[in-house]
């Protein structure tokens, strides 16, 4: 039986990252069946009831499992434990570069050579690479660039980066992939009566659309710095356009959160908004990645911050206008060749981020034809990535 070792953010707090391995498992176990996944976690429950249907065995990255969070005995345990190693999502950044609690950079730049070393293949299994700013990151991320054996990599950024900061690296191992949460199945129709009934969401003959913010605001294209877009301004901003949204287009709004973190952030908002009576938020805490989906596919349009939620909206269908608060979702909107409807922080303004919202608004349906082969070719690509690792059993 081969063991494979899958790291990556999974505490169950993060609907993109559940996506990722629910789909990862999948693709994996439909072509090489009787593996068997280590995977590292704070929630060992979660990953028990959430992949019952596969063969894992959860990893507990808790102080009382002799580890603070990635960093531990447990991690090089897997590791040294297993016949494949893949590296997952887009946890190589040098954001609180030394906090093992925030940071998988230094600990994996310390682990996956010593792996290398003993043998172990390392994948980096349809990620994106990055931002990294310090020197001390960038000496962090070639450690890993060098000791993998194959880089699967979902959008263009990574490749600037890759050529950017290790501009020997071998070509022949890289290959272009797509994220796995593309291939996210919804829950069944027959979710959506429950979902509606609970939430009050979907309901009426206004059309809805969906947002997505994120409390990390534009940390990670500032390079860190402390100056930056304030949290009092961005949510004055969003809260103006989205009431200017509701009055003249005609809509009600659902605020989709995707990452416990952002809960916060999300009830700021709602608390500014105007026309509150016309405004839902669902969360992941009540909701499974499939029902997200499921929403996303029955709104007329979606505005997202975080990645995955342009990920999953954008892998239904539906519309998106993707504010850049991350390299990675300039990269995804750049794959779905979607780049006339993103907006970068530089130029958030109320007058700009509502003139985007608009004119995406009265396209949607020529939006909709361009995304369908698109997004069909990057779900193929991310089941692809499960075939390059034939080699390796």
């Amino acid at each position: 039986m081969k063991k494979i070792c899958v790291i990556g953010n999974y505490s169950g707090r993060n609907a993109g990252d559940a996506a990722i391995l629910g789909n990862l498992l999948e693709d994996i176990s439909s072509l090489y069946p009787g593996c068997e996944f280590l995977i590292p976690t704070i929630n060992t429950k979660f990953i028990q009831e959430s992949y019952s249907q596969y063969n894992v065995k959860p990893v507990g990255l808790m102080p009382w499992n002799l580890s603070v969070k990635i960093f531990g005995i447990p991690l090089l345990r897997s590791v040294l434990a297993s016949d494949l190693i893949l590296v997952t999502d887009a946890i190589l950044f040098d954001y609180k570069l030394l906090n093992p609690l925030h940071n998988y950079l230094s600990t994996l730049s310390i682990v996956l050579p010593f792996a290398k070393k003993r043998g172990i293949p390392i994948v980096l299994y349809n990620v994106s690479l990055g931002p990294v700013y310090s020197t001390l990151g960038k000496k962090c991320f070639n450690r890993i660039i060098n000791s993998s054996n194959k880089i699967l990599l979902r959008d263009r950024e990574s490749y600037s980066l890759l050529k950017d900061l290790n501009p020997n690296y071998s070509a022949e191992r890289v290959y272009e992939t797509a994220d796995s949460a593309l291939n996210t199945t919804p829950s069944l129709p027959s979710r959506l009566h429950e979902i509606k009934a609970k939430d009050g969401i979907l309901m009426g003959d206004m059309p809805w659309i969906s947002l997505n913010i994120s409390s990390y605001l534009d940390i990670f294209v500032r390079g860190y710095r402390k100056d930056g877009i304030s949290k009092e301004g961005f949510l004055n901003i969003v809260a103006d356009v989205m009431d200017k949204t509701i009055e003249t287009l005609g809509v009600n709004i659902v605020i989709v959160i995707t990452q416990y973190m952002d809960i916060s952030i999300g009830n700021q908002l709602y608390k500014r908004l105007r026309n509150k009576e016309r405004v839902k938020m669902i969360t992941n805490k009540d909701y499974s990645y499939q029902d997200l989906a499921l929403v996303f596919s029955q709104v007329e349009m979606h505005i997202g911050m975080r990645t995955h939620s342009l990920i999953l909206a954008s892998s239904v269908l539906t519309p998106v206008v993707g504010i850049i608060a991350t390299p990675k979702n300039r990269g995804y909107m750049s794959t779905i060749k979607q780049e006339a409807c993103m907006i970068e922080f530089k130029d958030f303004t109320f007058n700009s981020f509502f003139s985007l919202i608009e004119s995406t608004w009265y396209k949607r349906k020529k939006i909709i034809k361009e995304l369908a082969p698109v997004i069909t070719n990057e779900k193929k690509k991310a089941r692809q990535a499960a075939v390059y690792l034939k080699e390796f059993f």
